[in-house]
């Protein structure tokens, strides 16, 4: 953007700024994305504020995306350009829409949108060495009415270890699965709707595990709103079978059960920064003691001129591990992570914080010495 927007000065903090311009994205149901611009004047700007949208098809590589925003922003930044009173070096193209042509777009599609994928990751050295590979197949439809996902899933894993004595160890994982969403628009602030998957996964002990679950959900501000905030309650009641592999601690090697789930969702994007937060409670009907509760947080915030403060985390309160097998696990189950532990929580976090000072006028962009090897050391 430096070196395609020349005809700014560009600060290093939002409030020393004369425009401040807050991005913010959402996914389209084609699979691209959907760009909004929204232009807040500040200082002698203070009553200028302006909204442009970009749409970038799924097929748009990073360069495109690139250049369509700047473009955009070019065309937001002269209005407030325009109001310091020289255009002199500003001049205005346009390029005309074909005509004698029928523009009425047919979709001979239906909306629907199909996108398989495949992707692997390895690492290892002479001793060891582990490989993870997974695939997916997917198909989604969305409308203003409705939004329809159906996803196929699987996933491998493998770890090779060369013992002290001479022999080999190889241990293996594997997960795969099928999950359906509907969702039907009921208005600016309802939609009711229901997911349904059909899973089975090594770790968790499940030969298989079926799940069906209709739903509502609320949300406090307009969905028009959710480029910039969001408020949800959800509420579900699930149906689920599970099949498991071994008999677990509770003596079941299947089982039915019925579960209530209520998740209230927040997604903020303001000036002063981002706040992503979620809060997750479920409790099996016919046994209130076996539920769990799952909060996570993301924030980004930019407390005062120059200083910021980032948080990303999740804290989760297990009593509901209905899967774990019966028996002691061994301890190659334990250091490899074969098979799910019991506990009563877990959490991970990442934290920190940031302060900037000195010059705020900077728009030079040298890449001298920016290369690198690619060199890195992947520590297991």
């Amino acid at each position: 953007m430096r070196t395609e927007v020349t005809f700014v000065d560009y600060v290093r903090d939002r409030q020393s700024a004369q425009v401040h311009i807050l991005v913010t994205n959402q996914p389209t149901g084609g699979g691209g994305t959907e760009f909004t611009l929204t232009f807040i004047g500040l200082r002698q700007f203070a009553t200028l504020s302006d909204t442009l949208k970009y749409n970038s098809p799924a097929a748009a590589s990073p360069d495109e995306v690139r250049r369509g925003l700047a473009r955009l922003i070019k065309i937001g930044l002269l209005r407030y350009q325009s109001h310091l009173g020289d255009l002199s070096a500003f001049d205005v193209s346009y390029t005309a829409a074909s005509t004698g042509k029928d523009t009425t777009r047919k979709d001979p599609w239906n909306y629907w949108v199909f996108r398989t994928n495949a992707n692997g990751f390895a690492s290892g050295e002479k001793a060891n060495n582990f490989v993870n590979l997974n695939s997916s197949v997917s198909a989604n439809r969305v409308t203003e009415i409705w939004k329809s996902n159906l996803t196929f899933y699987v996933n491998y894993g493998q770890n090779r270890f060369e013992l002290s004595d001479g022999s080999t160890f190889r241990s293996y994982s594997h997960s795969y699965g099928l999950s359906n969403l509907l969702v039907k628009s009921l208005g600016p602030h309802w939609s009711a709707g229901e997911r349904a998957s059909w899973t089975a996964s090594t770790y968790l002990n499940q030969q298989r595990a079926m799940r069906l679950a209709p739903a509502v959900e609320f949300d406090v501000f307009p969905y028009s709103q959710s480029t910039r905030r969001q408020w949800t309650f959800q509420y579900s009641l699930g149906a689920n079978y599970f099949r498991y592999q071994d008999t677990t601690i509770f003596n079941k090697i299947s089982e039915t059960r019925f579960d209530h789930t209520l998740i209230t969702s927040l997604d903020l994007k303001q000036p002063w920064g981002s706040v992503s937060s979620s809060l997750e409670g479920a409790v099996y009907a016919d046994n209130t003691s076996q539920r769990h509760l799952v909060f996570f947080n993301s924030l980004d915030l930019r407390l005062f001129k120059g200083f910021s403060l980032f948080f990303f985390g999740q804290l989760s309160l297990l009593r509901d591990q209905l899967y774990l097998p019966g028996g002691d696990l061994s301890d190659t189950d334990r250091l490899l992570r074969l098979r799910q532990l019991a506990t009563s929580y877990t959490y991970f976090m990442n934290f920190g914080l940031s302060y900037s000072f000195g010059s705020i006028f900077n728009n030079v962009v040298n890449p001298r010495f920016g290369g690198t090897s690619g060199g890195f050391t992947i520590i297991n």
